[in-house]
Formats: structure tokens, sequence, C-alpha cells
């Protein structure tokens, strides 16, 4: 799944031109926080999401592959992540993570395993 970590599935229920902003995110085994901002970029598509004081509000970004689906009537977003793997992910960076190149490589790799 690593080549596509950073487009939406088409089995997550995601229509171009939604605002997710404000959503829920639900990891594996319980709740993260909310969508802070998102991307639908072809190639490299996110949310970061506001971990609130969960992880001492600290923001997280997750590339869209990691979301299974997405509850547009509940206003819900499903990672396939755990909450420990979204704790330990690389540090949310909101400079690089529009300019570096090598800053997406680092996160591909962390999030680039399949759990299908």
């Amino acid at each position: 799944m690593s080549e596509n970590i950073w487009g939406y599935r088409a089995t997550s229920a995601y229509q171009p031109g939604t605002d997710l902003s404000g959503y829920k995110v639900e990891a594996i085994d319980g709740a993260v926080g909310k969508v802070d901002k998102h991307s639908e970029d072809v190639g490299s598509a996110y949310i970061v999401v506001d971990t609130g004081t969960w992880i001492f509000g600290r923001h997280v970004l997750l590339p869209a592959g990691t979301i299974e689906r997405i509850d547009v009537n509940e206003k819900k977003i499903y990672v396939d992540r755990t909450k420990d793997e979204i704790k330990d992910s690389p540090e949310f960076d909101k400079e690089k993570h529009t300019t570096d190149p090598a800053y997406h490589e680092r996160l591909s790799g962390y999030y680039g395993r399949s759990r299908d």
C-alpha cells in the first residue's frame, strides 16, 4: 500500500470537495482527536489531527491512505492505525509537510505498512 499512502482509498467513501475539518478521528482502539486541516492534493493527500489533551495537544499528520472509511453523517474518520502508532508517529512539522520531500518519505516509511 505504500505507493498509495498519499491517496484516499476508493473504499473510504471520500468525496472530493468534502470539508473534513472538525471531523472526529477514530483509531482501531479509540478516539484520537479532530481534523484540524486536510488536503486532497493528488499524490500528497492527508489529514492533520489535533489530538487535544490525549497527547498534550500534539498535531499529527496522517496520510490519506491510512483512512479506512469516512462517515459523513457522524462526521467521523476511521483510520487503520492504533492510538500508540499515531502517538509514536514522526513529529508533525507544519513547515516541512508541504515543502520537504524527505519529510513525506519519512512518513511514508512509518505509515506505509498495510493492514489490509
